[in-house]
């Protein structure tokens, strides 16, 4: 254990102490909650790219829970080949590879071994599924202006909470021209181009104006 902690200050092993400091810092960031309120985890693809990208990203194991806990375990696959494969090369040529190779071997197989550690996580944790949504799951539902005032052509920051309670926060503007959005005021999103939201204001602000 001592002569592997030395080893892991020396540069062939470099690319794998900093994947396994990135994914401790990804985790710290999941458990205080600080990863929350992200949309397009699964991103919206049109056209003719719909299945062709919906493929490779269920492949990949992108499709199946949200993206930070599916690149913690891809960092998580890295680091554990990486540093495997320097032990073993180490072991037998009396040498651990050139940071570039061991990285680049270890990335590849690091893509391929993740896509079976998505589909176990997804198995054996089914709600990492759930709360992963498209921008069109934002629409219909209410969201609050943060700060400035929402009108045409000047959007503002507004929070959404979804039906898991995930935080959202989004650009939106109104959707008729005439309409503003004041902070702290809320309106129903109707429809997104892109990350732009467009949101109706709630009628009975409407009437109390």
């Amino acid at each position: 254990m001592a002569s592997l902690l030395l080893d892991l200050l020396t540069p062939a092993y470099i690319p794998f102490v900093i994947s396994f400091v990135v994914m401790l810092g990804i985790g710290l960031i999941e458990a205080v909650g600080l990863g929350l309120g992200h949309i397009d985890v699964h991103p919206d693809v049109t056209g003719d790219a719909d299945a062709d990208g919906a493929t490779l990203l269920d492949w990949l194991g992108l499709g199946e829970m949200p993206v930070l806990i599916w690149l913690t375990a891809l960092l998580a696959c890295f680091t554990l080949l990486g540093l495997a494969t320097q032990q073993v090369a180490a072991a037998w040529l009396g040498a651990p590879l050139s940071p570039a190779i061991a990285a680049v071997g270890a990335g590849v197989g690091g893509l391929i071994l993740n896509t079976y550690v998505s589909s176990g996580l997804a198995r054996i944790l089914p709600g990492l599924e759930t709360t992963a949504i498209t921008s069109d799951e934002l629409l219909r539902l209410r969201g609050t202006v943060l700060e400035g005032t929402a009108r045409r052509g000047r959007p503002a920051r507004a929070k959404v909470v979804d039906r898991f309670g995930q935080a959202h926060y989004v650009m939106i503007e109104p959707h008729e021209d005439s309409d503003t959005i004041a902070q702290g005021e809320t309106a129903l999103l109707v429809r997104h181009e892109g990350s732009l939201f467009f949101a109706l204001p709630d009628v009975s602000q409407l009437r109390a104006s």
